[in-house]
């Protein structure tokens, strides 16, 4: 189970690729934030989604946030801290095309590479998650 899908992104909605996006960023975003607690580019990327969402920003000022997140995982160091960079600048960029979602998923996944036992739990976590948020859609 370490790939998602083509398919499933593009036969979900992408406000529901969002939200599984930013959840999959968000469950590793405190992996950056350890190692680089002033730098807030991946955080603010992870929320552009939400603002987004809420008709706070627009499609090109999430895009922005997402360059500015990735910037930060070419910056880094510490292999974790680029995943965790990477996933919230792709949940960034899927508010402008939805495919980025299963990037987000992947590269949160990445973070746990030192341990096949946490990446599997951690891929159980992020299916669950996305099977909570289109149910939640579809009733």
């Amino acid at each position: 189970m370490d790939e998602i899908t083509f398919e499933l992104s593009t036969n979900t909605k992408q406000r529901d690729l969002l939200r599984w996006a930013m959840d999959c960023a968000y469950h590793v975003l405190t992996f950056y934030e350890e190692e680089y607690p002033n730098d807030k580019r991946p955080r603010a990327a992870i929320e552009a989604g939400g603002k987004w969402l809420n008709n706070e920003i627009t499609v090109s000022e999430a895009r922005s946030l997402a360059f500015k997140a990735h910037a930060a995982a070419r910056e880094a160091k510490n292999e974790q801290a680029i995943f965790v960079a990477r996933s919230a600048g792709h949940t960034a960029a899927t508010v402008h095309v939805k495919t980025h979602a299963v990037h987000a998923a992947n590269y949160a996944l990445r973070v746990f590479d030192y341990s096949e036992k946490e990446k599997e739990k951690e891929r159980i976590w992020q299916y669950e998650r996305l099977l909570k948020i289109i149910k939640k859609t579809i009733d």
